[in-house]
């Protein structure tokens, strides 16, 4: 176990990302880095690295730790997200088949007119599901992708804007899974305060999550994009090719209207907010959160709730879409099928990621972090709020988890900060920014991984073409932590947020921007030729075309 707790603790996830990043290849990726880890815990022993690769326990007593692939399936927490992938896929495929979308997106063709207003729509709807970051991604990706289709907006924009409202939108959202969470993590901890008030405290100081939205609206309205993304919004555009996977036709059925999309939706999303307040204990008279709002968020188990939610959800619609006869009992059952099948590229890809994050935590990575951590914070007072946001992106960009990373970080930072009130505020509140940035960039994260499938496209062109719009956030975000520890004061790094990244943005679209509408830099970008090789080729078909009338 010499591997534990050192540097090459991180050696399995960076495998991993880098492999997935150079190959394209989602899956190999995953299980080379869960071999790599595996062969190192069990310190190249060919026959214990087959037992932590399908199911193995590290150490004893408390400190033991599970691993391997039938470790992470069988897990409560990850059963109950699986559960619900598959309620949501199925209720997904029954709107589809009862002509729910296909009304859906009929309406909003007349009523919503552009591209910038088909983004900013599917931005707004984000932003209003605020509950739980999985919710959020299949939900958004479910009602507005006929809308973003008819605008030709690509699946990797709609993903990345998907992504972008799930976690960073969780984070500064009291009453969601994520603001639980927390709470969680710093209800045990001598801070003086609730672990729901020390979350609010935060949320001016969480530049990330806000950056990331005054970033997405102003690239919106600017009207560019740059990168990967652009060439994916060009061929968008320019061919019609979205980037989906191909297995998300709606079906046109005369009796449909648009309510049979909203209707199962606005279901959907009532049932899990009763789940999350039931399981947390809002109407139990014997439990802590008992006619508490706030407690009963913070009590609460997602991964209960949110099944329990939407199986009521999807029975409902199941009699509503029978009772408007717009689709036929058998119909109706096969989506259950043809739902699970959509959901199963996600499953796998998540049962992999999970595996990792496993073996990742048990070669103890989470240690090795926090040592770096405590060894930084000697004479460097002021700059521990940038360099708490570094060590907890880099954390959760390598174990693919941001919930992981705050509850390593938060007991840490704490006893540094513990003198200082507005100090602690800046120093939690990097922690989550750095914990939500990582999980926003990582390619094993399973918000990242949930997006790609709320969108429907393959899981590695989501990550590429969002990478760099993370990271430029990231970057602006970095700055403002810097300034933070020295001003200590939310309003002004706000402002200066805000100023910062539209002139980001404003020097990104005369350098390297790209507005996908303009021929110029469709032609230049699809085919890869210059203006000079353009008329070259035009002349060309030109005299081809000459010589064929002169031999008619």
């Amino acid at each position: 176990m010499e591997f534990v707790g050192t540097f090459w603790s991180l050696v399995p996830p960076i495998v991993a990302i880098v492999l997935a990043l150079i190959t394209k290849e989602t899956y190999t990726s995953l299980f080379v880095g869960i071999v790599v880890g595996a062969l190192l815990l069990a310190g190249f022993d060919p026959v214990a690295t087959i037992t932590y690769i399908i199911q193995g326990n590290i150490g004893t007593g408390d400190d033991t730790a599970a691993v391997g692939f039938l470790s992470a399936i069988s897990d409560p927490w990850n059963a109950g997200i699986f559960v619900f992938l598959v309620m949501l896929g199925i209720m997904v495929a029954l709107v589809n088949a009862a002509g729910g979308s296909s009304a859906f997106g009929r309406w909003a063709g007349r009523h919503i007119k552009t591209r910038v207003g088909a983004t900013l729509a599917t931005f707004a709807l984000g932003v209003l599901i605020f509950i739980d970051d999985y919710f959020n991604c299949l939900t958004v990706g479910a009602v507005m992708s006929p809308v973003t289709d008819e605008q030709k907006i690509s699946r990797e924009k709609l993903s990345y804007i998907i992504d972008a409202t799930a976690a960073p939108i969780c984070m500064i959202s009291p009453i969601s899974s994520w603001a639980a969470a927390v709470s969680a993590t710093a209800a045990d901890l001598d801070t003086g305060v609730t672990g729901i008030q020390l979350f609010v405290s935060t949320i001016p100081f969480n530049f990330y999550s806000l950056m990331t939205i005054v970033f997405v609206i102003a690239i919106t309205i600017m009207g560019f994009d740059y990168g990967p993304m652009a060439k994916a919004q060009i061929r968008a555009y320019q061919t019609g090719e979205l980037g989906s996977l191909g297995n998300d036709e709606r079906v046109d059925v005369g009796r449909a209207s648009m309510w049979d999309m909203l209707l199962p939706i606005i279901l959907l999303i009532v049932c899990c907010i009763f789940g999350m307040l039931y399981v947390g204990g809002f109407w139990d008279p014997t439990a802590e959160g008992y006619g508490d709002l706030s407690t009963a968020f913070g009590n609460t188990d997602a991964s209960v709730a949110l099944p329990w939610g939407s199986l009521i959800a999807l029975v409902i619609s199941f009699i509503y879409l029978l009772a408007r006869r717009t689709i036929s009992f058998n119909r109706a059952a096969s989506c259950v099928v043809s739902g699970f099948k959509t959901m199963v590229p996600a499953m796998l890809v998540l049962t992999f990621a999970l595996t990792l994050k496993l073996t990742t935590t048990a070669l103890g990575a989470d240690t090795y972090v926090a040592g770096l951590m405590e060894g930084a914070a000697a004479g460097l007072y002021a700059f521990l709020p940038a360099i708490i946001f570094l060590v907890g992106m880099g954390l959760a960009f390598a174990t693919g988890t941001s919930w992981g990373t705050f509850g390593i970080l938060i007991p840490i930072v704490l006893p540094i900060f513990s003198t200082e009130p507005t100090l602690l505020t800046i120093g939690i509140a990097a922690c989550l920014a750095g914990a939500v940035c990582g999980d926003h960039c990582s390619p094993i994260s399973d918000t990242t991984i949930i997006a790609s499938a709320g969108a429907n496209i393959l899981h590695v062109n989501h990550v590429s073409t969002q990478l760099p719009y993370a990271l430029t956030v990231a970057g602006i975000s970095f700055a403002l932590f810097l300034l933070a520890g020295f001003t200590q004061n939310a309003l002004l790094c706000i402002g200066i947020g805000i100023v910062l990244t539209i002139a980001v943005l404003f020097v990104l679209k005369r350098t390297i921007g790209i507005n996908p509408t303009d021929p110029k830099h469709a032609i230049a970008e699809s085919t890869g030729t210059d203006g000079a090789s353009l008329a070259k080729s035009k002349a060309e078909r030109a005299e081809e075309e000459q010589a064929e009338i002169q031999e008619l």
